[in-house]
């Protein structure tokens, strides 16, 4: 047998050992995430992957390299999108990357060890190993963070549309109440979302409602204004009320134009005005 094939026999029969060996070193008190999961569950599925690791990586001696990097990448794709490993910091993975890496340099030895003739392979097949980690530890990085990015944006696009909630209310009118500081993000966001609302929801009257703003720029307060104007264009009549001082002052300074906008102090007053 080719002594690059003993060498992946006997790691493959050492996998199950690899796995528990490495599960018992983990420092479960000082960590958190999948690691220090209490929950049978989690922990059996955390060595299947582990597990499955090791019958991926021991091929790197038996098979062409670009093989087995291209059959490495649904694992490395399985593990970064993974929730318990999302829930897990990176370098609390990285660690058991750099563990699971000892792990093989130690039974690599100890092949050679009891294998006399292979005992010049040592270094190359440890510069193996090596390389083989280095480049799946890049990977995982990348997807992990195009997966971290994606769930990111997911998490800021349900934050922006609560921020911005068209609330139907009755007879065919809704209510937009905002509250918060509003950016130029949060306020182009709010003109599209805004406008896909009272479309979808066939709405013919929208209550703006300002009183939980404390304070808006020129270039936010000019996004209002496009707002009201484009729900307008589309039938949409519009209410403004609990308009700060401040916020008055902007407008004005900006010389937006609110003569075809029925304005009251206090959302109430607007509602019962436009009944």
């Amino acid at each position: 047998m080719h002594r690059n094939e003993e060498l992946h026999s006997f790691l493959l029969n050492k996998a199950k050992v690899l796995t528990e060996q490495w599960y018992e070193s983990l420092d479960k008190q000082n960590s958190t995430g999948v690691y220090a999961s209490t929950n049978p569950e989690v922990i059996q599925t955390l060595k299947r992957q582990n597990y499955d690791f090791h019958l991926h990586l021991c091929k790197i001696f038996v098979e062409e390299e670009t093989k087995f990097f291209h059959d490495f990448q649904n694992w490395i794709l399985s593990i970064a999108q993974d929730e318990q490993h999302l829930n897990t910091p990176i370098h609390f993975i990285i660690r058991e990357f750099f563990t699971v890496r000892e792990q093989y340099i130690q039974f690599i030895h100890e092949f050679v060890t009891t294998h006399e003739l292979y005992k010049n392979n040592e270094i190359t097949w440890n510069n193996m190993i090596i390389k083989a980690f280095d480049k799946v530890v890049l990977r995982f990085v990348e997807e992990h963070q195009k997966v971290s990015e994606q769930k990111l944006k997911a998490q800021q696009e349900m934050i922006q549309e609560l921020s911005s909630p068209v609330i139907a209310l009755d007879n065919n009118r809704a209510l937009l109440p905002l509250v918060g500081d509003i950016d130029t993000g949060r306020a182009k966001f709010m003109l599209e979302h805004t406008l896909e609302q009272c479309s979808k929801l066939g709405i013919n009257h929208l209550f703006i409602d300002l009183s939980g703003v404390v304070i808006i720029d020129t270039m936010v307060a000019d996004q209002i204004f496009q707002l009201i104007k484009a729900l307008t264009l589309i039938g949409v009549k519009c209410s403004l009320s609990g308009i700060r001082p401040e916020i008055a002052q902007t407008t004005v300074n900006l010389g937006l134009s609110f003569n075809n906008v029925s304005i009251k102090p206090t959302l109430a007053g607007a509602l019962a005005f436009n009944r």
